[in-house]
């Protein structure tokens, strides 16, 4: 587990070759000290590059990809890929400035993921917000107005993004979110009808876990899970606190949250009944 805050975080791809590189460290059954004494570099550098925080050159992957028997060239190639990507300047930088660290790793995880599983129990998830929605959103947080508009237009080349790309979100709306009015009645209207017209779309799976329900297993929090395609990058969690958030890279743990947010997607209305609820909602929405 890593918990990100607004101090320097490490890229999201050199965490996930880091990441890559431990498990196949650990497979082996090899130490730090043992490696660090093969690649002729102290253990605190090992340490440093599993934990993302030390840029990966050609070499040393090169030397980890002898020590670790990564012999196979794809896997190679896509380590080598997501490396470089650490190094370049990464397309949110323009917005540096006014998007929390935190937040930029999670955005890095986003780019890379094929599936997100996503619960916010308090509002829409970002890349289900109109633009107007959103607006109102970042405004009821305070703060100066030109970094808040700033803000809605990082968050909606977040969602011009995703949209490009092949991606799935499966996202479980919580129904107070929905009553939870942000703006005014006329902006709420539009954001539901937002979310009927994403509704039909198959890379949008939306069920809404019901508020006059009992049982319904919410408590998990928010939490946003991102499934890779290749192999090579293993299934991360993310839980979002007060003042950062919180990776989780560690197998069990990610596994207990995947299992806890299916158990919420389950126990929430099917898809063809969230719908049905969004288009009650809007029934009542005032103009």
């Amino acid at each position: 587990m890593r918990y990100l805050r607004d101090e320097p975080v490490p890229s999201a791809q050199r965490m996930v070759v880091g990441g890559a590189l431990r498990v196949r460290r650990e497979q082996l059954g090899m130490k730090q000290e043992e490696v660090a004494q093969l690649l002729g570099r102290s253990t605190s550098k090992v340490s440093r590059i599993e934990s993302g925080q030390h840029q990966f050159k050609e070499e040393d992957l090169a030397r980890f990809f002898a020590i670790y028997l990564v012999t196979d060239p794809e896997e190679q190639s896509q380590l080598r890929e997501l490396a470089k990507q650490a190094n370049q300047m990464p397309w949110w930088q323009p917005w540096a400035g006014v998007t929390q660290r935190h937040l930029q790793a999670v955005v890095s995880f986003e780019d890379m993921a094929q599936r997100i599983r996503s619960y916010e129990p308090q509002h829409l998830p970002g890349l289900l917000q109109t633009e107007e929605y959103a607006r109102a959103l970042i405004a009821s947080g305070g703060g100066d107005a030109r970094q808040r508009e700033a803000l809605v237009t990082f968050r909606m080349e977040r969602q011009m993004r995703f949209q490009r790309a092949e991606k799935k979100l499966i996202c479980v709306v919580d129904e107070g979110a929905l009553m939870r009015g942000y703006g005014t009645p006329r902006i709420m209207r539009q954001q539901l009808e937002h979310l009927l017209e994403l509704a039909v779309s198959p890379r949008y799976l939306i069920r809404i876990a019901e508020q006059g329900r009992y049982n319904v297993p919410v408590h998990i929090g928010s939490i946003t899970i991102w499934d890779f395609s290749a192999r090579i990058l293993p299934t991360i969690a993310y839980q979002e606190v007060f003042d950062g958030g919180l990776v989780f890279q560690d197998e069990a743990q990610v596994d207990d949250r995947a299992r806890a947010f299916d158990r919420l997607r389950e126990a929430s209305l099917s898809p063809q009944r969230s719908v049905q609820r969004l288009r009650d909602i809007l029934k009542r929405t005032g103009r």
